[in-house]
């Protein structure tokens, strides 16, 4: 996520610093151009990538600009993407499905229970600055918020993920794993996780159009954010819900075994792997 995040912000080549343009004309160029020493002139920029600028000329000042902000988003771009994945890692070792309801081999509706990200990003996410606390907690509310939106949504379409409860020879079926399905094949809205979204959202939310370089920060990590979303979407196995139910028909010697009926369905803790 880190990598994809940088290759985005550089995608922008933004020319440091900001707003400078050289002058023209005599006696003007003349003037600038004495202004400095030989040395001063030829600086070496560092390239791109993986610098995240680049600079209007090889100017000693030019170059230098573009090395400080270079370290600065750099190191935010890192800080900001451990946090977002510590919460992840956090929240997908947390999180449940519950409420799973059972009708033969088909498991239906569910709901996914996790802890938010919004305090998990937070709490590890770079604050070492004033700016940097304002776009911190910018990026965890819209991430946190969509998030729980997203995941309020998924629900199972009626998969048969219980083939054993097809014909149960006991009156109650023993709690039972599900087969596992990849998180894609459930039903859900990921609008509120999709990078358009949360990036017009946080540049709303931080309320400061001058911010220093706040669109391509957030774009760069909504980006990196949504691509290692839908991975995650196909590479997630939904595991570990155990389902459990009565079977009303079983009645032997003469009805020996029979469907699970109303049978309800939980996922045991760390099933999202």
């Amino acid at each position: 996520m880190k990598q994809l995040a940088k290759l985005k912000f550089q995608s922008n080549a933004i020319k440091v610093p900001d707003k400078w343009s050289p002058p023209s004309g005599d006696p003007a160029a003349k003037h600038y151009s004495d202004a400095f020493k030989p040395g001063e002139k030829n600086a070496v920029p560092m390239p791109m990538p993986p610098a995240l600028f680049l600079p209007h000329s090889t100017n000693k000042y030019h170059v230098d600009t573009q090395k400080k902000l270079n370290e600065q988003f750099t190191s935010y771009i890192d800080g900001i993407i451990d946090a977002i994945c510590q919460a992840w890692s956090t929240w997908q070792s947390a999180a449940t499905m519950v409420g799973v309801m059972i009708n033969a081999v088909t498991a239906s509706v569910g709901q996914v229970v996790g802890p938010p990200w919004t305090p998990l990003i937070l709490a590890s996410g770079p604050k070492k600055t004033p700016q940097e606390l304002k776009y911190t907690t910018t990026i965890a509310n819209v991430i946190g918020t969509g998030w729980l939106s997203y995941t309020a949504t998924i629900k199972i379409p009626g998969l048969p993920i219980y083939p054993a409860f097809a014909a149960m020879p006991s009156p109650i079926a023993p709690p039972t794993p599900n087969i596992p399905v990849p998180v894609i094949a459930l039903t859900q809205v990921a609008v509120s996780v999709s990078a358009s979204m949360m990036k017009n959202q946080m540049a709303g939310m931080l309320g400061d159009p001058q911010a220093m370089y706040h669109k391509e920060l957030f774009d760069a990590v909504c980006d990196a954010f949504e691509k290692c979303f839908q991975i995650w979407q196909a590479s997630t196995q939904v595991t570990n819900i155990l389902g459990t139910g009565p079977v009303p028909t079983f009645a032997p010697p003469f009805v020996p075994a029979g469907p699970v009926i109303g049978g309800m369905g939980t996922m045991m803790p760390g099933g999202f792997v």
